[in-house]
């Protein structure tokens, strides 16, 4: 077991935990919505003064490494790596569709264990950064960008309970009409979320490559151009 960093940024609340022997020992969130570039820097600082006051080293740092969002996403895994450069440690990158996989997995107790877990991220209008797991992780649809209709996720066994979690599952329930599924719509990602997996991956030495680890965007960035610019470039032409 060790002591871990764990750094949650790919959605609208920014969080950190600090946890030992899988243990929560501190946790720090913000609900305000997209602050991440104010709270994360303190919140860090705040964790590691925590670590040095009980006399712990620090193992490594985990973080969430997207899908998400695109700023955030930068900001957590820039300020994750500036810290295990400082302290000489390892950086562990997390599936942000896989932590929200292990938080709908404690959800319940009372599952069969048959079930398939579809997480799903809010990609704007009718769009979800999504996946389907078994209950060991094994992907049975692997992440991707997918625009919602009626025959989503058709390609996944129709005798088996579909578990859907994550902001992007509340526009797709009124679409996916697929009975006697289970639905997880109002659902934060938190850096508490992030425990089993960040452990499991230090124990497997499953470590990231510190210089050139990247946000798994699964889609490039478009920038939205504002009206007035666009009426703008119009007249000029």
């Amino acid at each position: 077991m060790a002591c871990i960093l764990n750094i949650e940024t790919s959605g609208k609340a920014c969080s950190v935990a600090l946890t030992k022997d899988g243990v929560v020992e501190n946790l720090l969130e913000d609900h305000e919505g997209m602050a991440h570039a104010k709270r994360l820097a303190p919140f860090v600082e705040k964790c590691l003064e925590e670590a040095l006051r009980r006399g712990w080293t620090l193992d490594a740092v985990a973080v969430s490494a997207g899908p998400g969002s695109y700023t955030g996403l930068r900001i957590g895994l820039s300020l994750a790596k500036g810290v295990c450069f400082a302290q000489d440690i390892p950086l562990i990158t997390l599936s942000t569709l896989e932590i929200l996989a292990v938080k709908a997995m404690f959800r319940s107790m009372e599952w069969e264990g048959d079930e398939i877990i579809v997480p799903m991220i809010d990609a704007r209008r009718m769009e979800v950064y999504t996946a389907a797991y078994d209950f060991a992780l094994n992907p049975l649809l692997q992440p991707a960008p997918l625009i919602l209709d009626e025959e989503s996720y058709s390609g996944l066994p129709s005798d088996r309970r579909l578990i859907f979690i994550g902001d992007g599952a509340g526009k797709a329930r009124d679409v996916i009409g697929r009975e006697g599924s289970v639905w997880y719509t109002d659902v934060e990602i938190l850096a508490s979320d992030m425990t089993a997996l960040s452990e499991r991956a230090f124990r497997n030495g499953d470590f990231a490559d510190l210089a050139y680890s990247v946000p798994e965007y699964l889609k490039e960035y478009q920038a939205i151009v504002g009206q007035n610019r666009v009426l703008d470039k119009a007249r000029r032409q």
